[in-house]
């Protein structure tokens, strides 16, 4: 990968991806065009620079989704009663770790569609993917990074906080700091 190439690519992450980088929420989804770069050159030093890890989802023709995820934060989220209830109803067994959830969870992506659980996977609460599930998308009280089916005022500062995360992280590369510098200083500022 080029310096051009890895500028952009660490670019697209941040803006799609800050409040994962930053541990602010367990994972986040990216889009990317198979010609743009490739993600598994960058994983390994990814992982070993930031403690974070990013696997690929799902690749078609033209498109690839990367996962951006930070472990610790994805186990908490997974390990909760009410989450993993949930999940066994999609076929996640109580006992697969993170790791063989996230396969799992690969193996039910198709090219263009989602499977509902995804959501649980990107840290959205439960109780706002089960009314996008029981109402097909429709009648949300609020739509933002995710519609929002139960605490308006608590996922108004929830967005506010994502956009504050890629709003940091995002000035950081334009003042010419690589991502992994970025990180350390956007991190300093949130604390």
């Amino acid at each position: 990968m080029s310096g051009r190439e890895r500028a952009g690519f660490e670019r697209k992450l941040a803006v799609h991806s800050a409040p994962a980088l930053l541990g602010v929420k367990c994972a986040n989804l990216i889009s990317l065009q198979v010609s743009e770069c490739s993600p598994s050159e960058y994983a390994t030093e990814f992982e070993l620079r930031s403690g974070l890890r990013m696997r690929i989802l799902c690749r078609c023709r033209e498109r690839v989704l990367v996962y951006v995820y930070q472990p610790l934060l994805l186990d908490i989220q997974l390990s909760q009663p009410d989450v993993t209830a949930f999940l066994a109803q999609y076929g996640y067994m109580p006992d697969m770790s993170a790791e063989e959830m996230l396969v799992c969870l690969s193996g039910r992506m198709k090219c263009g569609s989602f499977p509902h659980e995804i959501c649980i996977f990107l840290g959205y609460p439960l109780p706002d993917v089960q009314g996008f599930i029981e109402n097909e998308g429709k009648n949300c009280l609020l739509c933002g990074y995710y519609k929002v089916y139960s605490d308006p005022e608590q996922a108004q500062r929830t967005f506010a906080n994502y956009d504050r995360c890629r709003d940091i992280l995002c000035d950081k590369l334009d003042r010419g700091y690589d991502l992994f510098q970025a990180l350390v200083l956007s991190k300093e500022e949130l604390s």
